[in-house]
């Protein structure tokens, strides 16, 4: 008699494609890894201070329609081209929505969005979304959750976010450790920002840790530090909102004490809102006022914009409004356009 003691929990496994399979179906061309590098590069310029202008991460909440978000890219790109002189904009395209309990999991784990989680599906999408918005002349920014899917598609992402629930991840920080971009990490859901301090200092420093290899093989991979990481603000459940000058002092004093840079981002949106998405514009003056007195400590800001505005519970994907989100509620394209110009007239 043979007694199982493995996968008893474990209904179904299925094949998943490598990265390697998927960059040889959709792969980026010179000129793209160029784009790419250079974005990176006027990022790092930006958290460093050397670049003046302010970092704007701006999109969907999440991505599940990626015509609705190709059609918002191309609406993007001549509002960052006509502001380009005081700001560099990037455009929110995030795949993956981590959930406090259940929900839906974004584009790449359920492209479908009734639960058949056609990974492999998603896993195209995605790329294939990043590459036409590459091609449009829009950096991308995301959130890294799952610590191997950055493998399929992080040679095309400009700016990376760790966030709110998994700051305290051992795999989440040493991931950031080794992210080829700069990487923004946000502070707990609750608004504890020592959390994100602590990961800040370990995303700083070397690591060792086991993934998977661009061909599918388990490897160990050790990290060099990403000098690039920062603090982004996002609010929190207990504290509330923490853009304020007070806010924003104490966590350059906590960045201090630990010896990082003074730079941060944040977030309009989340706890800084208090899901809200018109009070982003409320956050967004508060800060204008505070950089305009002086503090040079803001490097960048987060807003959360879709084509339409509000939020849509859905039922399948036939019975969407299209360009809306169906996760966090949004501004639309036209009130963050007359938002952006707003900010660089007044930076």
């Amino acid at each position: 008699m043979i007694i199982k003691t493995d996968d008893l929990n474990i209904s179904e496994i299925r094949p998943l494609l490598s990265p390697a399979v998927l960059m040889e179906d959709f792969p980026m061309s010179e000129a793209d890894a160029l784009f790419v590098s250079e974005n990176r590069q006027t990022i790092k310029a930006i958290l460093d201070g050397i670049d003046r202008r302010l970092l704007v991460v701006v999109g969907p909440c999440s991505i599940h329609d990626t015509v609705a978000a190709l059609e918002y890219a191309k609406k993007l790109k001549p509002v960052a081209e006509e502001l380009a002189g005081a700001l560099f904009i990037v455009m929110r395209v995030y795949f993956e929505k981590p959930r406090t309990v259940m929900g839906w999991k974004g584009l790449i784990n359920d492209p479908d969005l009734d639960e058949s989680f056609h990974i492999n599906k998603g896993l195209r999408s995605a790329r294939e979304l990043l590459l036409a918005i590459t091609e449009i002349g829009l950096p991308c920014g995301t959130e890294f959750l799952d610590t191997t899917f950055g493998q399929f598609y992080s040679d095309l992402i400009s700016w990376a976010a760790i966030g709110a629930r998994t700051v305290e991840s051992q795999m989440h920080r040493q991931l950031a450790s080794g992210l080829s971009m700069p990487v923004g990490i946000k502070n707990r859901t609750d608004g504890d920002i020592q959390v994100a301090v602590d990961a800040l200092v370990a995303a700083h420093h070397r690591h060792l840790f086991p993934s998977l290899t661009k061909e599918g093989a388990p490897a160990l991979f050790v990290t060099t530090g990403n000098d690039g990481a920062h603090l982004v603000l996002r609010g929190g459940t207990a504290s509330g909102p923490n853009y304020s000058s007070e806010h924003i002092n104490k966590a350059v004093a906590l960045l201090s004490r630990v010896q990082l840079p003074g730079a941060l981002m944040v977030d309009c949106s989340h706890g800084n809102s208090e899901k809200h998405p018109e009070r982003q514009a409320l956050v967004l003056e508060d800060l204008i006022a505070q950089m305009r007195e002086g503090q040079s400590a803001i490097r960048g800001v987060m807003i959360e914009s879709h084509l339409k505005a509000g939020r849509q519970n859905f039922e399948s994907s036939e019975s969407l409004v299209y360009g809306q989100s169906i996760t966090d509620a949004c501004l639309s394209i036209e009130d963050t356009t007359a938002l952006l110009r707003h900010l660089a007239e007044n930076l």
